[in-house]
């Protein structure tokens, strides 16, 4: 993975790039990192190579500042992922105007940044399809197309984002079939649901990325909550 660090703090541009080689070793993995003192220097050697598969910016550097830098490149690539680490929060809405995979605050917390690099790390691996039985025949799907299931009688509703699919696959059928894909819980005895599109957790239901709410059982919150909160290092409560 080649990832560029952008900060015109010394200090914490080597602080990053410490956690980073820390992360690729515990993980078996090969980085190539380049750090880079502002922004112009970072936008000169893109505008030439384009060559990077994660970019880690300050916002406040200089003449031009990394949001500005976030934003010229999203011109011409609305891809790559954007990680901002700053000391201001006031910058958090603009962050997701630039589609920003994460916003962390300083002081660096080393925790977060490695699980926003293993996050990406799953999001880049390809993804095997899974066969399901349907009345129409077998539906091939990805666990991140999977949004949630709902046990309907000995069968169970699969959605995704824009499409359900009834399944001749009871809910414990597919939890066992599901079982090793990181990132599903039950949260009720008649649903399953994938954290990766969880919004946010309340005592009594999840809220999805899309607003759709799903019931969550008295007995389920503590260990969804618990979940949601390892797979993304923050807890999501409303």
């Amino acid at each position: 993975m080649r990832i560029a660090i952008c900060d015109d703090e010394k200090a914490q541009r080597s602080l990053i790039t410490k956690y980073l080689q820390e992360w690729a070793r515990e993980n078996g993995q090969i980085l190539e990192l380049s750090e880079f003192p502002d922004a112009e220097s970072l936008l000169f050697c893109w505008e030439d190579e384009k060559r990077f598969d994660l970019l880690i910016l300050d916002i406040e550097m200089g003449a031009l500042s990394g949001m500005e830098l976030a934003e010229r490149i999203r011109r011409e690539n609305e891809d790559i992922p954007i990680l901002f680490i700053t000391g201001y929060e006031t910058y958090m809405a603009q962050g997701y105007e630039v589609s920003a995979i994460q916003y962390l605050l300083k002081p660096l917390s080393k925790e977060k940044l490695f699980t926003v690099l293993e996050r990406l790390r799953r999001q880049q691996r390809p993804e095997e399809k899974l066969a399901f039985q349907t009345g129409e025949g077998v539906l091939l799907l990805t666990p991140s197309q999977i949004w949630f299931a709902e046990a309907r009688g000995h069968q169970s509703l699969l959605s995704t984002a824009h499409e359900s699919y009834q399944l001749r696959h009871s809910i414990t059928e597919l939890w066992k079939m599901l079982d090793g894909q990181k990132g599903f819980v039950r949260s009720h005895r008649s649903y399953l649901v994938n954290l990766r599109h969880i919004s946010a957790i309340t005592r009594t239901e999840l809220v999805m990325d899309d607003f759709r709410r799903l019931p969550i059982s008295r007995g389920a919150y503590r260990a969804v909550n618990a979940a949601f909160i390892a797979n993304y290092g923050v807890g999501v409560q409303r």
